[in-house]
């Protein structure tokens, strides 16, 4: 899943979306979650990152799309460097949330003109980020219209060892990767005329793909999912799907100095809330593992946070001095 830019991490007025509001995800369940079909192949279909594919007797493929449109998802006057690498990079995420290893992508680009000095940059960092994670460019399409680009992902994983939303148990202990809520703040200032510090500005033009974790966490995690449309949401997605319930301590959550401070001026914690655009992961790990967890955050050098564990309440609780529900960012 992608992000558009969320100017609305707010408290909701109303924590109830009506039932005639069409947002994306009933969208998709009313009109295309037609189940897998007869075919054997599809090993999980619509509704959790990536789907999952039965190639052969060791491996499954994982696949996701994600489209990125001017105005919606980056502002118009975003480089064309910083749009490739992001528009890469949020699928890649998809990717790590299953545990998955980058194969090969494709790419659909609209433009509304040749501009050979924007696609020699965009070319250039798409290239470099493809390079880093060792991923295919294969095929694609372009087209002419207003400014998207759309990534088809492609990955493996063994059979069976994907990282799904729906296997959190209850007894889980709640993490999360580095920090949140850089590119919601990020965003704030940009819309107030302000100038975002280098390393907060890159959270929101250049999220990293934590696709090294995802694929170490596939045989410590229980359930993963990548932050891309707000934390409280997307957990909410794991719980929904595992049929469980959470508590998160609101201030066990880990920011940046910049947005703790900014949230200590204003008690705005709907922005690490729901802001999104991090594309970092939430995980949930039984206790038995957690001497792997520690393991691994000291090999890799990560930071690893627990913010909350999993329950049977079936609904999520935020412990702290914020009771406020926060609209977490809508497609439609």
């Amino acid at each position: 899943m992608i992000i558009a830019i969320n100017a609305s991490a707010k408290e909701c007025k109303n924590a109830k979306i009506p039932e005639k509001l069409v947002d994306e995800f009933s969208l998709i369940e009313s009109y295309f979650n037609w189940g897998k079909g007869s075919s054997n192949l599809v090993n999980l279909g619509i509704g959790d990152d990536c789907a999952v594919i039965n190639i052969d007797a060791n491996y499954q493929l994982v696949t996701s799309v994600d489209t990125l449109i001017e105005g919606v998802h980056f502002p118009s006057n975003t480089s064309a460097s910083d749009i490739a690498y992001k528009s890469l990079a949020v699928n890649l995420s998809d990717l790590a949330a299953m545990g998955a290893h980058a194969k090969y992508f494709t790419l659909a680009l609209t433009l509304p003109d040749i501009n050979k000095q924007w696609l020699g940059q965009f070319s250039v960092s798409l290239k470099s980020l493809a390079d880093e994670f060792d991923i295919a460019l294969v095929g694609g399409d372009t087209t002419k219209g207003t400014l998207s680009i759309t990534i088809n992902v492609t990955g493996v994983v063994e059979n069976n060892k994907a990282l799904l939303r729906s296997s959190a148990q209850v007894g889980d202990l709640i993490f999360v990767s580095n920090t949140i809520g850089n590119a919601a703040y990020a965003w704030k200032q940009l819309q107030n005329n302000q100038v975002p510090p280098k390393h907060i500005i890159d959270q929101f033009n250049r999220p990293k793909p934590q696709l090294l974790l995802g694929q170490q966490l596939s045989t410590i995690a229980n359930a993963c999912i990548d932050i891309s449309d707000g934390l409280e949401q997307d957990l909410t997605h794991i719980l929904k799907r595992s049929k469980v319930g959470a508590s998160i301590n609101l201030d066990d959550i880990p920011l940046t100095n910049e947005v703790k401070t900014y949230i200590k001026k204003t008690n705005d914690w709907c922005l690490a809330l729901a802001g999104g655009d991090d594309y970092e992961l939430c995980f949930t790990v039984p206790v038995k593992n957690m001497d792997l967890l520690k393991a691994l955050q000291n090999k890799h050098n990560i930071t690893l946070t627990q913010i909350g564990i999993i329950n049977k309440s079936m609904t999520l609780t935020k412990i702290g001095s914020f009771d406020k529900q926060c609209c977490s960012y809508q497609h439609f």
